[in-house]
């Protein structure tokens, strides 16, 4: 069972990315980390299923920080 876009915005926060305040416009939401020079932007509403990309940008993401 796929997870939930709020599971991939949390562990987005856990991993120390921020959201960029005006960053995403209806149901999109913008991430920055400050270490990494790329943003992640998480479209859908929480309740929805992540896409198969939601997943690649978590695991490139902990690949850039190392973890």
């Amino acid at each position: 069972m796929p997870r939930k876009k709020r599971e991939v915005r949390a562990e987005l926060r856990r991993l120390g990315f921020v959201q960029v305040k005006g960053g995403g416009k209806g149901s999109h939401t913008k991430f920055k980390h400050p270490k990494l020079p790329y943003f992640i932007n998480v479209a859908g509403q929480d309740g929805d299923d992540a896409m198969r990309y939601d997943e690649d940008h978590i695991t490139q993401a902990k690949k850039d920080l190392g973890v």
